[in-house]
Order: C-alpha cells, then sequence, then structure tokens
C-alpha cells in the first residue's frame, strides 16, 4: 500500500498568532521582532511578504518599503500554547504525529485517511478544526505526498492556506518548476555547488548518477543528493511518543547590545546556567560533560567532561566560570550546553545528608517555579538582575512526560 504522508505547515506562524489575538493587527504588515534587541524582525505578517519584507531582515529596512509598518515583541509563550493546541488537533486525525518545528509536523495519515472518506476530506476537516479552534487568521498549509522528501516540498508551493498533492504521475512536472533551494536539506551551499556542476533544478538532478554525487560530496551527502533525485525518501514518520534518547541540553542568548558590565554577564550566564539545568530535571535527566561560548571582544569556546553527573545550576555555574577565568572585554553572545546525559535514576544517591538536603531543596524550587512561573524563586546572586524570557524552544522538554 502506497503511504499517504502530510505536511502541515503554518502560515507566518508568529505573525498570524498576534493577529489573532490583537485584531487592530489583522489584515496588515506586521514584523514580529526578538523582545530584548528590536532591530529585527524575526517573522513577517503574509502581508508583509507580499510586499516584499521578509525575515529575517531589519525593522529600518522595512519601514523604507512600509513606513506604516507595524511591530510586535515576540510572545513565544504563546506561540508554544498555539502549538499545543495544534497538536492536539493533529490527534484527532492520526495517532502518527512527526514534530518536525513548532509550526510544522508530519502526520501518517496511510490508514486513518478513510475514516473520514478520503484524504481530501480529511484535510477539509482538519483545516476546519484549525480555524473553529484557533481562529480564522491561523492558517496552515498541507502538502501531500508518499514520503515525507515529496509532503515538504509540497506544502510551500501553495501558500498560504493551500492544499498541494505530489504523487508519482506528476513529480518529474513538479521537479522541473522546483528550485534546488525548495528541497529540505539543499541549502545555498549545497544549490551553489550543483550549481557549478551544471544542475540548477530537482528534474536535472534527476539525472546526475551517484557516483558523480559521490565524488563531489562523499558518501553520506553524495547519496542524499542521489535520492533527493530520485524523489526517494524511505524515513518513516516517527511519533514523537517515540523520540530517540535526547543526547543534549543546551540554551543559546543575544544580548540586546554590547554587554561590558561584568557582574551582568556572570549574571546572565548564571541564569542559562538555571535554565538549562531545569530542562535536565525535567527530562530525568544529569549531565557529565559541560560547554560554553561567549561572543564578544574575543570568542571564548571551551568544553569539560567531569568525573560525575550533575543536575543544578549553581554546579554548573562554578564548572563554567572555573574554565573561563576571564571573560572578553563585552559579550554579545553566550551559549550553555550540557551532554553526556544519563537517566538520573540509573545514578547512585549521595549518602551525604547535605546532598540529600539540597536534593529535596531543588525539587521544591522546581515546584513552587512550575506552579507560579519562571522565576519565582531565584537565587540571591540574580536579585537584581533582568529577569530573561524563559522561553519554550523544543518539545522534548516541555511535553507531559
Amino acid at each position: 500500500m502506497q503511504r499517504i504522508i502530510l505536511h502541515i505547515d503554518f502560515d507566518s506562524f508568529y505573525a498570524s498568532v498576534e493577529q489573532q489575538d490583537h485584531p487592530s493587527l489583522a489584515h496588515k504588515p506586521i514584523g514580529v521582532t526578538s523582545t530584548n534587541g528590536r532591530t529585527c524582525i524575526i517573522a513577517a505578517s503574509r502581508e508583509a511578504k507580499q510586499l516584499g519584507i521578509g525575515s529575517p531582515s531589519r525593522t529600518h529596512d522595512a519601514l523604507k518599503i512600509c513606513p506604516t509598518m507595524q511591530f510586535v515583541a515576540a510572545n513565544f509563550v504563546r506561540y508554544w500554547e498555539v502549538s499545543q493546541q495544534f497538536l492536539e488537533i493533529c490527534k484527532k486525525f492520526s495517532p502518527t504525529i512527526e514534530i518536525f518545528s513548532i509550526d510544522e509536523v508530519f502526520i501518517d495519515v496511510t490508514y486513518s485517511s478513510r475514516l473520514f472518506g478520503t484524504t481530501e476530506q480529511l484535510i477539509a476537516n482538519l483545516k476546519k478544526r484549525l480555524k473553529d479552534e484557533l481562529g480564522e487568521h491561523i492558517t496552515a498549509s498541507v502538502g501531500v505526498a508518499h514520503n515525507k522528501l515529496l509532503a515538504k516540498l509540497a506544502s510551500g508551493m501553495k501558500k498560504p492556506n493551500g492544499i498541494m498533492r505530489i504523487s508519482p504521475s506528476n513529480v518529474w512536472q513538479v521537479y522541473q518548476a522546483a528550485k534546488l533551494t525548495d528541497i529540505c536539506g539543499i541549502g545555498r551551499g549545497f544549490s551553489k555547488r550543483l550549481s557549478a556542476m551544471g544542475i540548477k533544478t530537482p528534474w536535472q538532478l534527476h539525472f546526475v548518477p551517484l557516483h558523480s554525487l559521490t565524488a563531489e560530496f562523499g558518501d553520506v551527502q553524495g547519496r542524499f543528493l542521489y535520492d533527493v533525485g530520485q524523489a526517494r525518501d524511505m524515513r518513516p514518520v516517527i511519533s514523537y511518543e517515540y523520540w530517540e534518547p535526547i543526547k543534549s541540553v543546551g540554551r543559546q542568548y543575544c544580548l540586546p547590545h554590547n554587554e561590558y558590565d561584568e557582574r551582568k554577564i556572570l549574571q546572565t550566564i548564571y541564569e542559562l546556567c538555571e535554565e538549562v539545568t531545569s530542562k535536565l530535571r525535567r527530562l530525568g535527566k544529569k549531565a557529565k560533560t559541560v560547554g560554553i561560548y561567549l561572543g564578544g571582544s574575543t570568542r571564548v569556546h571551551t568544553r569539560y567532561t567531569l568525573g560525575r553527573h550533575i543536575d543544578t545550576g549553581k554546579e554548573l555555574f562554578d564548572l563554567l566560570l572555573s574554565l573561563t577565568p576571564k571573560l572578553p572585554e563585552y559579550v554579545r553572545q553566550i551559549s550553555i550546553w550540557t551532554g553526556g546525559l544519563e537517566d538520573a535514576s540509573h545514578l547512585s544517591r549521595s549518602l551525604f545528608l547535605s546532598d540529600q538536603k539540597q536534593e529535596r531543596l531543588t525539587a521544591t524550587v522546581d515546584a513552587i517555579n512550575t506552579k507560579f512561573g519562571n522565576h519565582t524563586i531565584r537565587n540571591g546572586f540574580l536579585l537584581y538582575a533582568d529577569k530573561l524570557t524563559t522561553v519554550p524552544n523544543g518539545y522534548r522538554s516541555s511535553l507531559p512526560r
């Protein structure tokens, strides 16, 4: 039986949510900007895109094109809430849902589509549920195909709010009209190198032998490009309930300006350490490898593997501080990450009463912050520091366990 895979992709997701929540913004060109620095547009509404304003772009450049352009600060918590509502709707149509990003999913409806009559009727019902439960301004485009590669390609071909089907009978016609960069996994680098070989469309890629691609790109990337050319993709849709074990947890943060104040830099690092380790504890993990990157007047990038596992912000901060005894003159970007993860339940508990007391205290603080909101209880070092916005940036530590 030929598979039926849907790729559902929200249209101008962040901007559409803002337009739905704020009727005064509906049908107007708007740009969603980051909350800590409002010179960059991270998402543009469909009305703005029609004027040639994309994302990312600068607010200054957008105003040259559209002087009446309005800007709103991103509300990632709200986008996360809408994404979870979307996921609940998708569950009504198939149990096999793979989360691709906060606003994209793959759904295998090979067997469930017959419950709704046809695939087209299933999609119509799903779109109606989206409109009824999320609102008329939040729409999604749907790609239908017999594999994930083509379903992803199809969803981007009839935006916004469109439906596109790619089948064995029309795939080569689609390939002739598509650009290489329309294919997920082929970026500008690949496209440039393929263009140098005289390959400018997926249709031209179809005729390139495997040995030519592996000679230029290596075995793995060459075989990927060959499969793309053959419109072949055997990857299954993997339900988010069966993800592979998570291998690392990290957090990146860009300061609103070049920060010279050492105390503020350290406070930001500490708060990011708290956020990373809070995610570790929600996942029931502890980390053995830690790393930090500081971007500014100079770059600092270091990592270290411990002889034990940790899961608290103070432990992580103290370790990272020991790895970076001298900070750059100023810092703009900070990245904290942890790896070498192990299930906390698989590790021996400390026999020291002080450690057991700290574990109970940490669990209590987590419970309070979960109930009353992040940063309800903070370390004293952060008392007068600005509260960073703790945003959901992935499903792994946020979905119910």
